[in-house]
């Protein structure tokens, strides 16, 4: 990538109000304008969806290390235009051998905290599965990244600042982010030399240099000096799932979702299944309707708090058919509608993640969540020029696991189809990633909003950590919905917390919608995060 293009996007990684775009090739979400130029670019040289998003994905770990990083997880739903099969590979969190029962969210400042990761593991099954390129043409933008670097921008920056008493704790945190001994401020460019070299050898070497190679003894001394509990044993261990996904319908469209452990997109066909039972066209959109607001508004968080009781399929049975019933949707609907008090709310923290949608011209589709699990650098931990990720401190404590499970997360890709044919497929990151999508898909197969209009609606989403933890908790409702309608919501007795317009803990909704007439592939980035949607 040359310097001027380069700085061009970085000009476009700004929140606030984005344009769509519509090709007939391809299309790209994610959160930043260089990683979706990067997809299109693969697209551009022959590559189909797969290659696209891993290229994305790994670029991602670069320009926005403050939300995923190769010691995280990954998550990946793939449409096969060809064979027309819909197929999900889990890559997320694993948990260690050594018991995780009391690890908390206070471990999230340590070693203990750390995951066995599966990003790479991930990354390399896909590719292999699914892709077409190799993966020294994949990862080749990334690399350049990482060795000439990029400018920094304000988002980035930003975060940095926040963490800067976690960012400078350790020599590789300084030598990353602070090599004149304060942060890389905006418009400087941002270096990361050891990071390259880790992409290289990971090109080269692969899996035995993550998982049994210099990679893995380096992050097992790294974490365990910290206080965790990884060993090499556990890095090797380390298997990719592949999955079928979970399948669900709304209104006529069929949805396929993530199926556990990772949970999201199972939460998502739970919600429209409820929701369902909603005549919304009479009712009003969620924006002029407080019944609409009333009803979205309990229905996700019910599904939010009860949808991690989901164990590890391969070590407990999961009832997912009973799960997403229209029967048990039915009756849960109509306990809500009795005024039946929510479930107390989990604390949770705010994690970083990033979610990558690509479509293709054969029409194949990717759509991937990749994530660090926790807030930014939260344990400080540096390998190999990459952070450590901190999401099993708050995820085992939340749902304590046996050894080497998975544990529970979040990652929602989903697609939805009308008939046998993909039109909408989507996913988010972040606090609130059950809310965001649900939002957009009402927003669109409910009331025909483009994808434009529908990431710039003012949305509703989940819980305040710390207020969470404080018991004063009050589900988020950005800036644009009338006053009155937020004063009968919590009159009836559903408590909200107003925030900021556009909040970046209510989502990024990375979703890419065909047109099935025309072929036209439709997306825009959303403005609560730096990034710009492209096509071609």
């Amino acid at each position: 990538m040359d310097a001027s293009t380069r700085q061009h996007l970085l000009r476009e990684a700004v929140t606030g109000r984005k344009r769509g775009v519509v090709g007939t090739k391809g299309a790209a979400a994610t959160s930043h304008p260089i990683p979706s130029h990067v997809a299109i670019d693969v697209l551009k040289r022959g590559g189909n969806a797969c290659d696209a998003a891993l290229a994305a994905a790994v670029t991602q770990t670069i320009v926005e290390p403050h939300l995923t990083t190769i010691t995280g997880g990954m998550s990946l739903m793939y449409f096969d235009a060809q064979t027309g099969k819909t197929s999900y590979m889990n890559a997320s969190m694993g948990a260690p051998a050594a018991s995780v029962a009391d690890i908390g969210p206070a471990d999230m400042a340590s070693g203990r905290g750390a995951i066995v990761p599966g990003w790479w593991a991930g990354f390399e099954a896909a590719l292999q599965r699914h892709g077409s390129k190799s993966k020294a043409e994949v990862m080749a933008p990334a690399i350049e990244l990482a060795r000439d670097g990029f400018e920094m921008y304000s988002f980035l920056y930003g975060q940095l600042y926040s963490r800067w008493h976690l960012i400078g704790k350790e020599p590789q945190g300084r030598e990353i982010f602070m090599p004149e001994g304060a942060i890389v401020e905006p418009g400087t460019v941002l270096v990361q030399e050891r990071a390259a070299r880790t992409l290289e050898h990971l090109r080269d070497e692969g899996g035995d240099y993550f998982y049994r190679g210099e990679f893995a003894r380096s992050f097992c001394e790294t974490v365990r000096a910290a206080g965790g509990l990884i060993t090499l044993d556990d890095l090797a261990s380390y298997r990719v799932r592949w999955q079928e996904p979970v399948w669900g319908s709304y209104r006529g469209y069929r949805i396929a979702g993530s199926p556990p452990t990772d949970c999201g997109g199972t939460n998502v066909i739970e919600a429209l299944n409820m929701i369902e039972l909603l005549d919304l066209r009479a009712l009003g959109h969620f924006t002029e309707s407080a019944e609409t607001l009333y009803q979205l508004m309990r229905i996700s968080e019910l599904v939010r708090i009860e949808g991690r009781a989901v164990h590890d399929p391969c070590r407990r049975s999961a009832p997912v058919d009973l799960i997403v019933s229209k029967e048990r949707a039915r009756v849960r609907f109509e306990m809500l509608q009795m005024g039946t008090p929510l479930p107390k709310p989990t604390p949770n923290a705010a994690g970083g993640s990033c979610h990558v949608t690509v479509v293709d011209e054969r029409g194949n589709v990717a759509t991937m969540l990749h994530s660090c699990f926790s807030p930014a650098w939260s344990n400080a931990l540096f390998v190999e020029g990459f952070s450590v990720s901190a999401g099993g401190a708050v995820h085992f404590g939340i749902r304590p696991t046996g050894p080497r499970e998975r544990a529970f997360s979040g990652a929602d890709p989903n697609i939805t189809f009308s008939g046998e044919r993909p039109i909408l497929a989507s996913g988010s990151p972040s606090l609130s990633y059950l809310h965001a999508v649900l939002q957009n898909l009402v927003n669109i197969l409910d009331f025909g909003m483009s994808v434009e209009a529908s990431t710039h609606v003012p949305r509703f989403g989940g819980l305040d950590p710390l207020e969470t933890l404080r018991g004063e908790a009050g589900q988020y409702a950005e800036a644009g919905f009338a006053p009155e309608l937020l004063q009968e919501v919590e009159r009836r007795g559903h408590p909200i917390s107003r925030v900021s317009p556009w909040h970046w803990y209510l989502g990024s909704f990375e979703g890419v919608l065909i047109d099935a007439k025309s072929g036209q592939l439709h997306a825009c980035g959303d403005p609560r995060r730096t990034g710009q949607a492209k096509a071609y």
